[in-house]
């Protein structure tokens, strides 16, 4: 490009008040971020890459407001008089026919017609004013293969139902899907979160009987404990459906069908509608980075071709999960994917996704014993799946032009810059990405370090190591940590003496002190400084115990460990009672201040001999000591506000199970004078083990 041609130019507020002029070539980032300039060109084709793709779609079909409403064209779509279409995209196969109990399953008489682009139509009139075939009875599609002539039965890839019976098979079986009564959504939206306050959930877990829990249970249960803690968004996992339960939903079969195990598909819906109606935003955990390799009841084979949805070759398959990966530069494929995202968010009333496996996605290495440095060379050029990244700018392209109060997460390992701005910056899209440094952290400090040996430094870098003006969810903990093989924080800390002395009536041993106090600080140290959300899993913010087991083999089949156990919790002679208490006390602190939404935290104390941590952040004074054995009285700690400070959140408080040692109605005045490179300082009596956190009472 020469000096005198022009670059068009667009406006962008990079954050509340502060507007950015950048050029609309995809380059915007370099504008916030210099030292991506080298890699400008990269950027560039990258962009132009993904217009070329939005262009296409822009000119085939209208858009993607036609393109997304892929499940009002294939599958099964049943008109208002009964009249019954049904196409499936299957190139490879030579005929196809509709079978299932309708038709005793006749290959010959419900044959299908194929056009040039390789999808195959009927189209059933109604019988005495009805849908010839009868909601909840079983379908498939058979198709005959070119060469041999043999004859294969699918599941068709677009079925919104399908029920598995164990005492028969594994596999499961399609269901038409066509009650005469559907749930009516009663509640609108709600708002978007500011701050977002995750609570990710599995609804199969989610009852403490050893058994799989339902969609009904966890309406009726579940919902009212989170609106209760004061999360303002749950995370569920495990819904679309997958042929197998230990595989925490992330071997998808069947993409548009929610899974059976919990209920039907009008119980999900009455759960969302639930869940707005406590003001509640609801993601689905989408899993687009792959597919179950199953080829009886999922997307492997499914024209009898080693590729129709996927790659071909080793090119599509993931040498560690054991799945095959999809082929995002193919049309129809993108047509499936972006309209399963639409089918999710209109049909179930979703408001959001966290996108599994996104570092699969971007890279063709799919992060596989790569270790990401963090030099920007790892994010360009050949290790690079440039389809890959198309696929995230298209859909989030879609989504926050279609709804714009979706919200999206990336669930992404590799920290690839831009992944969590515009894309007409030249970014991914995403909303948020989550912080997977950081709950590795924790683990690794608890395993590897004594309590005396901890880094306030270390441990205020991990917290605020993340791109600037980039959105992140914070955690100490996810489903990740608690699978067997690991456990909760809670039972790394207080390990079998949860089984002894988690009762009011016992002794508060050394072990129970030390676990308990340090579940609220490590909590609240994440929340207030790692990023601009908050994420916990199901169970772990009253401090589950033991790990996350789903039945299999090698554990005879036992439901023991997968569930949550929420009698302990509400046993009042028990102390998990004091961490959900804190966990209420710091959403609902967190909701009154907002630091979550608010910039980065100022961190002014990093003492490694006292073990002292202080930082401000939305106008409010955060201070831990980590200190095992030292209270300080009269500790000197600098703010940037002058005035009068009070608590306003206090882990020594006995209501949270702490000593008492601090005066709740205390009073701090602060002194002009330079302290910790802040303006004014004030004074605190801080016990050991014990986060203060104060805000001004003017």
């Amino acid at each position: 490009m020469t000096t005198s041609q022009k670059v068009e130019t667009f406006q962008s507020e990079v954050e509340p008040g502060r507007v950015l002029t950048m050029p609309k070539d995809g380059t915007g980032l370099t504008v916030l971020d210099p030292w991506l300039d080298p890699f400008k060109d990269a950027l560039r084709e990258r962009y132009n890459f993904f217009n070329q793709w939005r262009e296409r779609i822009n000119t085939s079909v209208g858009g993607y407001e036609n393109f997304t409403k892929g499940y009002e064209y294939y599958g099964f779509n049943v008109s208002k008089d009964g009249t019954i279409t049904y196409r499936e995209w299957a190139p490879n196969a030579v005929t196809a026919s509709l079978v299932g109990d309708f038709n005793n399953w006749d290959v010959n008489t419900h044959p299908m017609k194929k056009n040039q682009y390789g999808v195959f139509e009927i189209v059933l009139p109604p019988k005495a004013g009805k849908p010839v075939v009868p909601h909840g009875s079983k379908v498939k599609i058979s198709m005959t293969l070119p060469g041999t002539n043999e004859r294969i039965y699918r599941l068709p890839a677009w079925i919104r139902y399908v029920t598995q019976d164990l005492n028969v098979s594994a596999t499961y079986d399609a269901v038409f899907w066509n009650p005469e009564k559907t749930y009516t959504f009663k509640h609108q939206r709600p708002k978007k979160p500011e701050s977002l306050r995750i609570y990710e959930a599995h609804v199969g877990i989610s009852s403490s009987e050893p058994r799989v829990g339902t969609y009904k249970e966890f309406t009726a249960n579940i919902i009212p404990r989170i609106a209760y803690l004061g999360y303002n968004a749950i995370q569920l996992m495990a819904i679309m459906e997958h042929a197998y339960y230990a595989s925490f939903g992330y071997q998808v079969t069947s993409f548009f069908a929610p899974s059976s195990r919990y209920g039907t598909p009008e119980d999900l819906k009455e759960l969302v509608d639930t869940a707005h109606s406590y003001g509640l935003t609801v993601l689905l955990d989408v899993v687009h980075s792959h597919a179950c390799k199953n080829v009886l009841d999922g997307l492997n084979m499914f024209d009898g071709s080693d590729h129709c949805y996927f790659h071909e070759g080793q090119k599509g398959r993931h040498e560690l999960w054991d799945s095959r990966l999809f082929n995002y530069g193919n049309y129809e494929v993108l047509r499936f994917l972006m309209s399963n995202l639409r089918y999710w968010m209109d049909v179930y009333q979703f408001d959001g996704f966290r996108f599994d496996g996104v570092t699969s996605m971007l890279y063709k290495h799919h992060g596989i014993g790569y270790g990401f440095s963090g030099n920007y060379h790892e994010y360009f050029g050949d290790l690079v799946d440039e389809e890959g990244v198309m696929y995230s700018q298209l859909a989030n392209d879609f989504l926050h032009e279609k709804y714009p109060t979706v919200i999206t997460i990336a669930e992404d390992v590799s920290g690839m810059p831009g992944s969590c701005r515009p894309v007409r910056e030249g970014g991914l899209g995403f909303d948020y990405r989550l912080a997977m440094a950081i709950p590795d952290t924790w683990i690794k400090l608890l395993k590897e370090s004594s309590d005396d040996a901890w880094c306030m430094g270390h441990i205020a870098h991990i917290l605020t190591n993340r791109r600037h003006l980039e959105k992140t969810i914070a955690y100490c903990e996810s489903h990740d940590q608690a699978l067997v093989g690991d456990k909760t924080l809670a039972f790394w800390m207080m390990d079998k003496e949860m089984y002894t002395n988690m009762s009011d009536l016992t002794e508060l041993t050394p072990v129970i002190d030390r676990g308990m106090s340090l579940h609220k600080l490590i909590r609240l140290v994440t929340h207030g400084l790692g990023g601009e959300g908050y994420l916990n899993f199901e169970g772990n913010e009253f401090g589950h115990p033991e790990w996350l087991d789903f039945p299999r083999d090698g554990n005879g089949s036992s439901f023991h460990y997968a569930r949550r156990q929420w009698n302990v919790l509400d046993d009042k002679l028990l102390r998990y009672k004091y961490l959900n208490e804190w966990d209420k006390a710091m959403q609902e602190t967190e909701e009154k201040y907002g630091w979550l939404h608010s910039p980065q935290a100022y961190v002014s104390r990093k003492n490694e001999g006292d073990k002292v941590l202080v930082f401000e952040r939305a106008n409010v004074l955060f201070i831990f000591n980590f200190h095992p054995t030292n209270s300080y009285s009269d500790y000197r700690v600098g703010t940037g506000q002058a005035g009068k400070y009070k608590i306003v959140l206090n882990s020594d408080d006995k209501k949270f199970l702490g000593h008492g040692r601090v005066d709740p109605n205390g009073e701090f005045f602060t002194t002009e004078g330079n302290w910790d490179n802040r303006d004014h300082w004030l004074q605190v009596y801080i016990p050991n083990r014990t986060v203060l956190v104060l805000a001004k009472s003017d």
